[in-house]
């Protein structure tokens, strides 16, 4: 299976399946010289890894992540960073039942017809445990970032599950921490756990909606046409497992607005632009405006549950299939911290990429 590679300067290539001994990344490009180690990792791996609350699969794993090379004395080298996190709690035999049957809404199927072959435990390489390995990257893209953009933050959140969503009026970002559900919205979270508990009782799963903003992007970012840096970001998250939809900014409602509304206006500041409103998202031309950058992604319901569901065997036959095993009944919930990584890996790179272009923005705005 070849495309396991993302990025043009950073370069991230995942490696590993969800029951095999291992899985990782292969991470090339990243500058030397910053500072990063283990530790500094496993803050981000902590934010995603299973088993921490009753809302998420109970697979227990300790996501440990190991650099493996391209770091030396706690700075990086400038040579390719090998990270590894060992599967320590597989249960490869929940799956023996879905060996010869495929799981409707999940990848099974369209493995089998391309490759002729799958990894029906846990689904391999589509498994959503893949995803580890992208943390484990957009944690030392957040090293990287730190040093050579140290105003840029990134911050991601539920701002949906199923039908229930939050008000704007209570986003509080001091309560997104605070929950099982990264919710900035207190009285939403409450709901969503009820909503889930009913769920997860019943046998059954919900999608989400997860919003990524990075703040401190500098204007200037990505290139017209081809190298847009809502291009990338749209290809980033739309390439997490079970999203089925991207938006950047206004996304789908920018098509309820007149031009009058949508249109950010510009006045002048103390230190350059200033803009009335963002539902451009950050971006321009797919080049930063210097505001923040946001991304919106749809998570559609876990494929794995427990109420029954027709489908059919390689064979052809038609049957019923129950998948057992330890799922998340809204995937959601992980997903928050894989959209903050690929956030960060997609800002680094586009950072890289300008600077070898242009270095600095070479267009001045109220100078003469």
């Amino acid at each position: 299976m070849s495309l396991n590679t993302f990025g043009h300067l950073f370069r991230v290539t995942t490696w590993g399946e969800s029951h095999g001994p291992a899985l990782g990344a292969t991470v090339d490009g990243c500058p030397p010289g910053v500072a990063v180690d283990e530790a500094m990792l496993q803050v981000w791996m902590d934010k995603r890894k299973p088993g921490q609350n009753k809302f998420t699969t109970q697979r227990r794993e300790a996501d440990a992540v190991r650099i493996l090379s391209g770091v030396f004395e706690g700075r990086t080298t400038g040579t390719p960073v090998q990270l590894m996190i060992e599967n320590t709690d597989q249960r490869s035999k929940d799956y023996g039942d879905i060996a010869e049957k495929f799981r409707p809404g999940h990848a099974d199927i369209t493995y089998w017809q391309k490759y002729g072959i799958r990894d029906y435990r846990g689904g391999g390489r589509s498994s959503a445990r893949e995803t580890a390995a992208r943390v484990a990257a957009g944690g030392l893209a957040r090293a990287a970032l730190q040093e050579l953009a140290p105003g840029l933050s990134i911050r991601g959140y539920m701002t949906r599950m199923g039908r229930h969503a939050v008000d704007p009026a209570r986003f509080e970002a001091g309560e997104i921490d605070n929950n099982p559900f990264w919710c900035p919205d207190p009285v939403a979270a409450g709901t969503w756990a009820d909503y889930l508990g009913e769920l997860r009782k019943s046998g059954d799963s919900v999608g989400a909606v997860v919003e990524v903003v990075a703040n401190g992007v500098p204007a200037g970012l990505g290139a017209p046409v081809y190298g847009k840096l809502d291009t990338d970001l749209a290809a980033a998250m739309m390439s997490i497992n079970a999203v089925k939809g991207v938006e950047i900014g206004e996304g789908m409602q920018a098509a309820e607005l007149r031009g009058s509304q949508n249109a950010d206006e510009i006045t002048m500041g103390n230190d350059g632009p200033l803009y009335s409103s963002n539902h451009a998202g950050g971006i321009l031309g797919g080049i930063s405006t210097g505001q923040e950058v946001v991304v919106r992604f749809a998570v559609k319901p876990t494929s794995s549950i427990l109420t029954p569901r027709r489908t059919i065997t390689k064979s052809g036959e038609e049957t019923e299939i129950v998948t057992k095993g330890r799922h998340d009944p809204c995937v959601g919930i992980r997903a928050v911290p894989v959209g903050e990584a690929m956030m960060a890996c997609v800002l680094l790179d586009h950072l890289l990429l300008h600077r070898g272009q242009i270095g600095a923005n070479r267009g001045r705005i109220g100078q003469g």
